[in-house]
């Protein structure tokens, strides 16, 4: 076996159900789930009957480029939501051909990107938020590297402190993966950020990998949250230059089960990366495809679903927002909570006395210099249904106030 493997840790639901383990909730209250991150609206039908109607196509073997034609939609999706054509322009702001590539979801896409581009023979760091998707550091530790971790404290806006990072850290860094809308934290990324990673990707000979998928899903209409290949086109990077971006249907679109996703960014990564693939054995199929093409080309089930959290998010701010610290809430669907007591006592305590879940911070975070930026924090998702999310606040209300 891969001596590597032995470096993983426990992935959080593992923690979270050790936690959990002798404990008998409340029978007489249904059991309440705020711990994982799984849509639970419904996938729009314009998604499923377009896969039904190609069903046919499960006899063909599709290729790992995908379809020209999903590659196109994705192309001129991404350059009306990142405004990555110059006005009035007659050409898309991205290159379907050689600047895209569909994936499996985000999830298979950052690990085995790292895989793909991670030298090992450099005493190679990969950085990544802290806290963050326990895949960045899962990735970064099987393709040979050594993850290094950026807190996310409030005193920051939740945001890594980019300044804070030492020279001798940027140049042994080959991969930085960021997320914004921040999972847990739903912290965004100002433009001037981006701008800011860029040049010092440019500087000091590294990749970005921006996690992007919980970008649409944010609570102004009219204020959606910029991205890395939009900042790289308004900073005149018109390859995008060092950067890669990850999207998903899965939260977008409320099609986690679907698997589907793409890539976009810096051209040579993407004929790298496609290389790996090849080998790798990942492309997405033909019904796949035609669903993810009805996806991409619909706004409006998105606009619906934007709102769902909103009414969400509104009820959850109302229950308890005289009641603790919720976080930062800047997009996405999770609440990053300050707890009373320890995390990890929440946790316990809201199953054995509300049979509520969610999922300790501690959990989804690591200890540097006896600190760790999950402590006192839990994440909630707010993908039950409102009238499930409103339950849930009173129940985590009369918690605390039995504390």
């Amino acid at each position: 076996m891969n001596p590597d493997l032995g470096l993983l840790q426990p992935y959080p639901f593992e923690k979270l159900h050790a936690l959990k383990r002798d404990i008998e909730p409340p029978n007489h209250l249904d059991h309440i789930a705020l711990y994982i991150g799984e849509p639970k609206h419904p996938t729009p039908s314009l998604i499923s009957d377009a896969v039904i109607t190609h069903l046919h196509q499960l006899a063909v073997y599709p290729t790992t480029r995908g379809t020209q034609e999903l590659r196109e939609t994705i192309a001129s999706w991404l350059s009306r939501r990142f405004h990555l054509a110059a006005e009035g322009a007659t050409r898309l702001g991205i290159d379907p051909e050689h600047q895209i590539l569909p994936v499996n979801g985000t999830r298979e896409a950052l690990f085995s990107f790292a895989q793909a581009v991670v030298d090992r023979s450099r005493k190679p760091l990969v950085l990544m938020p802290n806290p963050c998707y326990q895949i960045y550091e899962g990735a970064a530790l099987l393709a040979g590297a050594e993850p290094r971790y950026l807190a996310c404290l409030k005193e920051n806006d939740f945001v890594p402190d980019f300044e804070a990072v030492d020279t001798a850290t940027w140049e042994r860094c080959q991969v930085l993966y960021i997320c914004s809308p921040g999972n847990p934290t739903g912290a965004v990324f100002s433009q001037e950020t981006f701008i800011q990673l860029i040049e010092l990707a440019h500087r000091h000979d590294f990749v970005i990998a921006s996690d992007e998928c919980y970008s649409e899903i944010y609570h102004h209409e009219s204020r959606p949250p910029p991205g890395l290949l939009q900042a790289a086109a308004a900073a005149g990077n018109l390859d995008f230059s060092r950067c890669m971006v990850f999207h998903s249907l899965s939260k977008r679109s409320n099609a986690p089960g679907l698997r589907s996703g793409f890539v976009a960014g810096d051209a040579r990564l993407i004929e790298g990366f496609l290389s790996y693939r090849t080998y790798h054995g990942c492309a997405m199929s033909l019904p796949v495809q035609r669903g993810s093409i009805a996806a991409w080309q619909d706004e409006e089930h998105v606009r619906t679903n934007r709102q769902l959290y909103r009414d969400k998010l509104a009820a959850m701010e109302e229950i308890l927002g005289d009641a603790m610290d919720l976080g930062p809430r800047g997009a996405g669907f999770y609440l990053w909570p300050e707890t009373p007591i320890s995390d990890t006592e929440f946790a316990r305590r809201l199953y054995a006395e509300e049979h509520l879940t969610v999922l300790p911070g501690s959990f989804l975070a690591r200890e540097i210099d006896g600190a760790s930026p999950g402590t006192n924090r839990v994440r909630i998702a707010l993908v039950p249904p409102l009238d499930e999310c409103v339950d849930a606040a009173k129940r985590i209300r009369r918690l605390i106030e039995r504390l």
